[in-house]
């Protein structure tokens, strides 16, 4: 059996943390898409400028080269070797990391790094998050979840994230921010986000991190022997 946990979500869902949580929990380890996806945009960025043709975005990640590594229980994203993972958390990544996400050619090479990287795991079980995980990366894994929750909680989930003060204005802000980007994510093209026909859909607007990460171990407990 493929011992993989497909974790899918829109933004500011909680994915990453349940993810990162539930691999502890499980002693597996824990792949973020989304770190693979902004390392690939900050290469991009410091060494094409914008406007990038997919197909010298792909180059330019064979060539540095653009990888995750594992480091105990994490994949850690690299750049010419270098360890990028605070790097591309920061606010020019995060404005253009959904432009070069959405090129097939890119997602193409991003889901293949995916695949070599769980196949390197070998026995070793794999918690992935991302926006496409249980219908097109691992649309075998035995566990597949989609998180979601209302645009508001989302919201104010990622101002505390940020420190922000959590006031009325700035929830509305961000709250119509992640619709729209909801929107644009639930209806491009290419692997459009949607939950795999046979996900446990996990709304957490109502629960602590504590709680959606214990349902989703006792899932995963219930499914994978040892």
């Amino acid at each position: 059996m493929l011992r993989v946990i497909a974790i899918d979500g829109p933004a500011a869902s909680g994915k990453s943390s349940t993810a990162g949580l539930v691999a502890k929990r499980l002693g597996w380890a824990h792949l973020d898409s989304g770190a693979l996806y902004r390392a690939l945009t900050l290469a991009a960025l410091d060494n094409l400028g914008e406007g990038w043709p997919a197909q010298r975005v792909v180059d330019l990640a064979e060539r540095l080269p653009v990888r995750l590594v594992l480091a105990a229980d994490r994949f850690r994203p690299e750049v010419a070797g270098a360890d990028v993972a605070e790097a591309i958390r920061g606010e020019r990544v995060t404005r253009n990391v959904s432009t070069l996400a959405a090129l097939p050619e890119v997602r193409t090479w991003v889901n293949a790094q995916q695949r070599l990287a769980v196949q390197a795991c070998g026995d070793r079980g794999v918690v992935v998050d991302g926006r496409d995980i249980g219908t097109i990366v691992f649309p075998e894994a035995p566990l597949k979840i989609f998180l979601t929750a209302t645009p508001d909680e989302r919201a104010r989930r990622r101002l505390f994230q940020r420190g922000e003060a959590v006031d009325v204005e700035l929830v509305r802000r961000e709250s119509e921010a992640l619709a729209a980007r909801d929107a644009a994510d639930s209806n491009r093209r290419v692997a459009p986000l949607k939950p795999a026909t046979d996900a446990v859909v996990l709304d957490t607007t109502a629960l602590t991190l504590e709680q959606q990460v214990t349902r989703v171990v006792e899932l995963a407990r219930g499914l994978f022997p040892g």
